[in-house]
């Protein structure tokens, strides 16, 4: 792109991106100025050369092309061949409308460059200078506020009375319209003319028609006071396409500039718009043509125009035609760094750069408030400039919307802002900036008047809350302010002086001088260098709240949906078909009693009615209460305002159930799809993303009911957290019934006291997710959502299991006398196998393996308890371990392994794994044992119970892990003594038992002795179990004693007899830590005695069981003096010596001495628990000694 452009230079589209280039640096009488323009749009006819007029062409006469259009210079030739100088009120808006990425941020000044030109003059005019001056952001936006014209109107419509009354009062007391002269309407049609001429190319004058004379003295076409003045609009005259639509450029705000140029003077960044005629072509590439009276020089004024006209438009050259009375004299080519050093026009370039940087210093430190009205005006002859702050002036005198800048304005800050939250990329940083321009714009705008934009503001001011961002807020991206509803702080306004002079101030000599916000004193001191500094920053730290939390953040977010739901409810004309209602007036929460509930039945049916309903609006059905028509403004901004409200409610929702507040999370999820409802009552087609959101809704809805129904006891407080409701929320609602009546949901939200309808409800929400995702065909799109709502219904369909699994437990437990399984158990039995089979297809649907092996195990429980219930009652004789108990133990076994197929190997889930396997062992177990003890003799021979049992415990043994370190390893250790003393036992009596096959018995014993020396290692392990281990060492005794009866030789009985003995000897460990008990315990009650509260003598510490002890303790004694009176008789009556005479008489001295202390110790009635222990301990302790003594005796 060309930095300067000819009268037909191409030039892009308005609003077109384009690379800045910069210019070259001038040095202007050895003052360096830097300069450079970009043009940024231009309508510029094509490019046409100038022609250098003949000498002695009159211009008074007419050309014949003039004020004409022509082909060749395109629809803008007239614009620019008039030379149209007169600013409009609103110009800078409708540049500002066009080039909206450049407002604010990049841009210093938006202006005409006319204004431009006439705030540089300002040291060396007496002209007056009257500016309107905005501010949006960094940039300054400046139009002419024509005095005399507004005046004019006051006095025709009765607008601007009041800034009338307040300039005759306080600035020129005896004002009139000043009447522009003949001499200048005249200046005017030859500057035309001749411009006609350079293009036509034709020194002749031709005729034209009559209406010429017209022309010549009257005012150029489009230059009339009335024209002028027609641009004004009136305040708020504005038809709806304006106020509805911010996009319009009516009204004056329209971009009417040939060419809009990026112009950048020094340091100072402007977007001026010029209609300067700039002619191309021949050996000069561009030049401005300009007309001057030979007889008047130029003066200082006129070179700065031209000079910043080129500097401007970037044009190297200006020609100058020289006329005396209309008739052309000569031409001179004046290059632009030559302009300053004109003779009587001597102007120094770092002055006219000084006076642009102070002036914009000065606007900038006091023009503070975006959205206000500040006019910049220094009277005609004047020295002083004044700075007013309209708006204040106007609110305190008339309504605020007589100023007729406040809708531009509005609409420029909406603007603004919009664009910025267009740039998704990068507009997080700027929160803090577009917050301020929207809550500026809503403080100038009616709500009766404009609805749209409030309500289109409020929702982006919404927007700017991200919901589904982490509590902790960025302090990086929203920079921390106390101040956020300004983007500038109050103090900075208050501040008079912005240097250490004073030269400006908003307090003056003249008393009536009170009302301006600034004055310069004196204009020569915009001249000094630097004599103004902008001590202010524009945006210091446009805040951004700092929301402390969830719950402020989308309180935030709720206030400004509110507001915009109230701006399109005003706005919506059918009030009076509506029910009255206050929107102060609480709507009640529905409150569902479980006498009142209809059960999961009622759930189907409403599940079914909503499904349905959602199926319709895939069809395209909706309908409104309020009349809204589908497709207006009101209907799409109340549909995104409804769906910012429900993510606010679900947000809102979700930091409850967090803090574990579920009352108050299921009365925001319910006012969550309670907006969901109305959105889709309005929404003619669902969105995918809407669908989604409403599946998360219901999800959490799920998620929610299934904590009420896991934390029952707290009832009451969350009964108190659902019924309470905010104002606020009670008017969001308000806004919703307008539409639809809210409830479709009805069936999810309400909170039920009963604990099976709170699990159904759960469930159905999930289901209801799933199904959403099905018939919209979101389930591929959306897999992780997919995965969550399967794996959530799987888990709340393992609850609803266990629920009725348990139900089932208690009511078995509860069954007297009655040996049949009721009804009742039975339909408990099927709900909670059919809720397990559905929640393991759906974790096995998602190839979730660990939680289907949970569900696989809870199905193997239920399949327990089922053989559980069909025992027959306690005390029948007769109880056999009976077919459907076999049954059910078997199906529970095969679920069991197929929860461990399910999960491959312990490394999938170790915990799962070991708890699978422990619950395998269990039920191998508990199947072995009841066959050992209720054998099913009368359907079975002995041998093939006692085959079936051996495999049981063995398969038991097998899923027991006793190595693996771990909180069960206890159990599993005993478990596994436990079988192997049950296997002995079983070995031992089938040894008593049989008769005739010496190979059998042989086995059974080797087979006895094996079981039982594992059972005795294992229970040695465990340090809780001395009354097993006692009871284990007493069956080998006995089993002991059963071979003995059965040998012949003394010699063999003998080595039996000490063999048993040294079996009993091994039990001091045993009771040395049940003495180690009976003295904690003693110790215990001694000092409860000194206490109300004595220790009951069955109890103890350790939980040792004292019959067991004494049972075991009497069948000890019993047979260690059977042991020891029956060696006593083998060794005496032998005459074989046992490895000497002397070890033969220690012995049986040592044998004889023991059995003597047992009996007397059993005659002794009166000896405690405690001192019995001591003494077997003491006996024990002998005979140990003894068998240290002697190397061939008991050992």
């Amino acid at each position: 792109m060309e930095e300067f452009c000819g009268v037909g230079a191409a030039a892009p589209l308005r609003g077109d991106a384009e690379e800045p280039k910069q210019g070259s640096v001038l040095f202007l009488g050895g003052n360096e100025v830097k300069s450079s323009a970009v043009v940024k749009y231009s309508s510029a006819p094509p490019q046409a050369a100038f022609a250098r007029l003949q000498e002695k062409t009159d211009l008074k006469l007419p050309p014949a092309n003039w004020l004409r259009e022509s082909a060749k210079l395109g629809p803008a030739g007239t614009t620019i061949l008039g030379n149209n100088k007169k600013s409009k009120p609103f110009s800078s808006f409708g540049m500002a409308y066009d080039f909206i990425d450049s407002v604010g941020n990049d841009v210093d000044v938006v202006s005409d460059s006319e204004n431009i030109k006439k705030l540089l003059k300002i040291p060396y005019s007496k002209s007056h200078v009257s500016m309107a001056v905005h501010r949006i952001g960094r940039t300054l936006l400046l139009d002419e506020l024509d005095i005399q014209e507004l005046f004019m109107r006051s006095s025709q419509t009765g607008d601007w009375t009041w800034l009338k009354e307040f300039y005759q009062r306080l600035i020129d007391q005896k004002w009139q319209r000043k009447k522009k002269s003949k001499e200048h309407w005249y200046q005017k049609a030859i500057l035309s003319k001749f411009l006609y001429y350079s293009i036509n190319g034709d020194g002749a004058a031709q005729p034209v028609p009559s209406t010429s004379k017209q022309h010549q003295e009257g005012p150029v076409s489009g230059e009339s006071d009335e024209a002028g003045r027609a641009s004004w609009p009136a305040p708020f005259e504005m038809p709806s396409s304006l106020s509805e639509d911010p996009g319009a450029s009516n009204q004056g705000l329209k971009n009417d500039f040939v060419r809009n140029i990026l112009w950048t003077f020094e340091d100072i960044h402007m977007l001026v718009g010029s209609n300067m005629p700039i002619f191309g072509g021949g050996r000069y590439p561009a030049v401005s043509l300009r007309l001057r009276d030979n007889n008047k020089p130029i003066n200082v004024l006129t070179g700065i125009d031209y000079w910043l006209d080129n500097l401007i438009c970037n044009v190297p050259e200006l020609v100058m035609c020289f006329h005396v009375n209309g008739i052309v004299q000569k031409y001179e080519m004046i290059k632009t760094e030559d302009i300053p050093n004109l003779e009587n026009s001597n102007f120094s370039t770092k002055v006219i750069k000084d006076i642009a940087q102070n002036i914009l210093s000065f606007l900038k430190s006091n023009c503070t408030k975006e959205g206000h009205t500040y006019w910049l005006f220094k009277a005609s002859g004047s020295d002083i400039v004044k700075l007013y702050d309209l708006t204040t002036l106007c609110e305190e005198t008339e309504d605020k919307y007589q100023n007729p800048f406040t809708m531009p304005v509005a609409i420029l800050l909406y603007k603004v802002a919009c664009n910025m939250m267009l740039k998704k990329n990068q507009n997080k940083k700027h929160y803090g900036t577009i917050r301020t321009l929207l809550l500026n714009c809503l403080k100038l705008l009616d709500n009766g008047r404009h609805p749209q934009i409030i309500a289109s503001a409020n929702y982006m001011l919404s927007e700017l809350f991200q919901l589904d961002e982490p509590k902790k807020e960025d302090s990086t991206d929203f920079p921390i302010n106390g101040n956020s509803d300004e983007s500038y702080s109050e103090e900075e306004e208050e501040m008079p002086d912005s240097d250490e002079n004073g030269s400006y101030s908003n307090s003056s000599d003249p008393p009536d001088d009170n009302k301006a916000v600034a004055i310069i004193k004196s204009v020569g001191e915009l001249s000094v260098p630097e004599k103004y500094k902008s001590v202010h920053r524009i945006r210091p730290s446009c805040a951004f709240p700092v929301c402390h939390g969830t719950e402020e953040r989308c309180r935030l977010v709720l206030n400004y949906v509110l507001e915009g739901l109230k701006s399109v409810d005003s706005s919506v004309k059918k009030e009076g078909d509506l029910p009255a209602a206050d929107p102060s007036t609480p709507i009640p929460l529905k409150y569902e009693d479980e006498s009142t509930s209809g059960g999961p039945e009622c759930l189907e049916k409403q599940m079914a009615l909503f499904l349905d309903k959602m199926g319709s609006f895939q069809k395209g059905k909706h309908s409104s209460q309020s009349g809204m028509i589908p497709g207006s403004w009101q209907y799409k901004m109340k549909l995104q305002l409804i769906l910012k409200s429900s993510k606010a409610y679900y947000v809102l929702s979700d930091a409850a159930m967090i803090l574990q507040k579920y009352g108050r999370a299921l009365r925001y999820i319910k006012l969550a799809l309670q907006c969901h409802d109305t959105y889709c009552c309005l929404c003619a087609s669902m969105l995918p993303e809407v669908l989604v959101f409403l599946c998360q809704c219901l999800t959490l809805c799920g998620d929610i009911q299934l904590m009420l129904a896991q934390n029952a006891n707290n009832r009451a407080a969350y009964l108190e957290e659902y019924n309470y409701q905010t104002k606020e929320d009670q008017e969001i609602l308000h806004s919703l019934h307008r539409e639809s009546r809210c409830q479709v949901f009805a069936w999810a939200t309400d909170l039920s006291t009963d604990l099976e309808c709170q699990l159904s409800v759960s469930c159905k929400c999930y289901e209801a997710a799933y199904e959403i995702l099905l018939f919209s065909n979101l389930k591929n799109q959306n897999p992780e959502q997919r995965i969550q709502v399967l794996k959530r219904m799987g888990n709340i369909r393992n609850e609803i299991g266990v629920f009725y699994m348990n139900q089932a437990a208690a009511v078995q437990t509860e069954r007297v006398g009655n040996k049949n399984v009721s009804m009742t158990e039975q339909q408990l039995w099927k709900k909670s196998f059919s809720c397990f089979e559905e929640g393991i297809q759906n974790f096995e649907s998602i190839d979730d393996a660990t939680n289907a092996a949970l569900l696989l195990c809870n199905t193997g429980r239920l399949m327990r308890i089922c053989a559980q219930a069909h025992c027959a009652a306690e005390g029948d004789f007769k109880r056999e371990f009976s077919p459907e108990e076999a049954l059910y133990y078997n199906k529970a076994i095969d679920y069991y392994l197929k929860a461990l197929r399910s999960l491959g190997k312990r490394d999938v889930h170790p915990a799962v794994w070991d708890s699978v396997n422990w619950e395998l062992s269990t039920t191998y177990f508990t199947m072995a044992t009841l066959q050992q003890d209720y054998a099913p003799l009368s359907r079975k021979a002995q041998e093939q119970i006692e085959k079936e049992v051996s495999e049981a415990m063995m398969k038991s043994l097998k899923y027991c892990d006793i190595d693996t370190v771990s909180a069960r390893q206890p159990l599993c250790q005993y478990r596994a003594a436990t079988i192997h003393h049950r296997l002995a036992s079983m070995y031992h009596s089938c040894l008593r038992n049989q008769v005739g096959d010496e190979h059998l018995r042989k086995q059974h014993r080797v087979l006895a002795d094996l079981h039982y020396s594992k059972a005795v290692r294992l229970f040695q392990l465990l340090k809780d179990a001395p009354c097993e281990f006692l009871r284990v060492q007493l069956e080998r005794v006995a089993f002991a004693e059963f071979q003995m009866a059965s040998q012949n030789s003394s010699a063999g009985k003998l080595k039996t007899l000490f063999g048993a003995l040294d079996v009993m000897v091994k039990t001091k460990g045993a009771f040395q830590l049940i003495r180690k008990e009976l003295v904690a315990e003693s110790e215990q009650i001694s000092k409860d005695k000194s206490s109300a509260e004595n220790m009951s003598p069955n109890d103890s510490s350790t939980g040792l069981n004292k019959e067991e002890v004494l049972k075991l303790l009497s069948i000890f004694e019993s047979r260690m003096s059977f042991l020891l009176l029956q060696s006593i008789k083998l060794l005496t009556s032998t005459k074989k010596k046992i490895g000497g005479i002397n070890e033969e008489e220690v012995v049986l001295k040592t044998n004889k001495q023991v059995y003597s202390l047992l009996l007397r110790a059993t005659a002794n009635k009166s000896m405690t628990l405690l001192e019995r222990v001591e003494v077997i301990l003491n006996l024990l302790e002998q005979l140990t000694q003894n068998n240290e003594a002697s190397n061939g005796g008991i050992l």
